[in-house]
């Protein structure tokens, strides 16, 4: 007999994922360059008495020693969480944290940079950063505390220059993973557009063309801002090929309109990112590298995790000695000192806590630098771009047993400096594209090939995007026309007719 459920009787399985705070602290140190970490651990001392630090000049660099720190930690405090017996509240609480013969050990000297070690500082912008001005812009706005949040990891996920190519699917996904923040993409619309009201204006633009639209649309109301606008809403490609006899001739402009609408429009930024930090000057933030790679005339590579000026973190003594004192004297306390007692153990775990998650961190991007080190290796050994193999986030994470995610949060706004200069470690990933027989090359590969082409060509005759497509097929790499012309724009070269000379 065939059964049916009734509506009171259906029932409906959803499965969700919560990240515990723990896991979320990891995330979001794994997410921030070593100058941005540096300022939060400095933060995390002064707000945590349970958390010290020190510096030092020496420091052991081995690998394999953080691991093996790694796996006492984790073994801190279990037993005493098995033996303690439920007496009361506050008991319970204490009883949760405990030791058996020593304090959580300190960060392993591994996490620190070896002072001696030189790199370059490349200056670049002012001190402070356009995602913390847009941030300071957050309080001019009426917001809730859900929506601050938001709006912040929104400002995160910028491009440098300004540009947001993340579209909202993608950003709730991420905020329900990584953060716990549930929240629908019609109200993250809404937050990107008030964001997009923000100083610069072009700011979160999802692309070029509506960059220019959002600056355009910030002007004082006048003819010429109309016209300005109907130039890039329908005639963005003929202008960014540089056709503006075309347009001209199209909307009927006299040589004054046309050569003062010009004019306006060569004003406009397409990176507002970078003119928010230009406006204060170019003089004193500095990138510095989160990896050092050496490349030494054996043909022998090695690589360090920069770990600039952070402390080597422990446990306070004074918050080990009166938990120590707890577990000798626990039974002769009264409830004030417990009750002491239990805010030494908060403190204590947020303190270890916090030296867990910068260790993960730097065990995280260790794996994945190495991973990347081997599979670009003949890059690092000869600095020509043109070695570059195929390579995405999947490859990194499957050699590295990690998800897909945290690649691409190691990979965001790190450095890389090696012999060959200084890298984005974006600048390493590319897409392949197969060749007739099968093999196949970075897109990377096939863009220095194409500029070697026209850096070559006759001046008087530059080549057209079919004659570089059927060039490109000779030597081997199958390239429409069409893709001619996305690569060609990409490394900045301008059509035939503008090369011409």
């Amino acid at each position: 007999m065939q059964q049916r459920l009734t509506q009171t009787e259906e029932q409906k399985q959803i499965q969700t994922q919560r990240l515990t705070q723990q896991q979320m602290l990891v995330v979001r140190l794994l997410g921030m360059p070593l100058t941005e970490l540096e300022q939060n651990v400095r933060t995390e001392i002064d707000d945590n008495p349970a958390l010290e630090g020190f510096s030092h000049d020496a420091v052991d660099s081995s690998h394999d020693r953080i691991e093996e720190d790694e796996s006492e930690n984790n073994e801190d405090f279990s037993e005493l969480r098995e033996r303690e017996e439920r007496l009361d509240a506050l008991d319970e609480a204490l009883a949760n944290f405990g030791m058996d013969d020593e304090m959580p050990q300190v960060m392993h000297p591994s996490i620190i940079n070896n002072q001696g070690a030189e790199y370059e500082e490349i200056t670049y912008g002012d001190q402070v950063s356009f995602y913390d001005k847009l941030k300071e812009q957050i309080l001019g706005v009426n917001l809730t505390e859900k929506q601050t949040d938001v709006m912040e990891y929104i400002i995160g996920s910028l491009d440098s220059d300004g540009l947001l190519r993340k579209d909202s699917d993608t950003l709730s996904d991420e905020l329900g993973i990584y953060h716990n923040i549930m929240i629908d993409t019609s109200e993250i619309d809404k937050l990107i557009a008030i964001l997009q009201s923000f100083d610069p204006p072009g700011i979160a633009a999802h692309n070029l063309q509506e960059c220019l639209l959002l600056q355009i649309r910030r002007k004082a109301d006048s003819p010429s801002k109309k016209l300005m606008e109907k130039v890039i809403s329908d005639y963005y490609d003929d202008f960014m090929n540089k056709r503006w006899s075309k347009i001209s001739s199209s909307l009927g402009f006299d040589e004054e309109t046309s050569r003062a609408i010009y004019e306006e429009l060569l004003k406009l930024n397409p990176k507002p990112g970078a003119s928010l930090g230009e406006t204060e000057g170019r003089n004193t933030q500095q990138i510095t590298p989160d990896f050092i790679v050496e490349t030494l005339d054996d043909g022998s590579i090695t690589f360090s995790v920069n770990s600039g000026n952070i402390p080597e973190l422990y446990i306070s003594p004074t918050f080990a000695s009166l938990l120590l004192d707890y577990q000798k004297n626990k039974a002769n306390m009264n409830r004030q000192q417990k009750q002491a007692l239990l805010y030494a153990k908060e403190k204590v775990e947020r303190a270890q806590g916090f030296i867990d998650a910068v260790k993960q961190r730097y065990h995280t991007l260790y794996v994945t630098m190495k991973a990347i080190i081997e599979i670009q290796r003949d890059f690092f050994l000869d600095g020509d771009e043109g070695d570059l193999k195929p390579m995405i986030l999947k490859d990194v994470a499957q050699r590295t047993g990690l998800d897909i995610s945290t690649i691409s949060r190691v990979s965001n706004q790190k450095y890389a400096q090696t012999r060959w200069g200084m890298f984005k470690l974006r600048y390493f990933f590319s897409d392949s594209v197969q060749t007739e027989s099968g093999e196949e090359i970075s897109t990377r590969r096939i863009k220095v090939a194409l500029k070697e082409i026209i850096s070559k060509e006759d001046k008087s005759h530059p080549l057209s995007d079919d004659i570089l497509s059927d060039m490109m097929c000779s030597q081997g790499y199958s390239v429409a026309r069409r893709t001619i012309a996305k690569y060609r724009k990409q490394l900045g070269i301008p059509v035939a007719r503008l090369r011409k000379q």
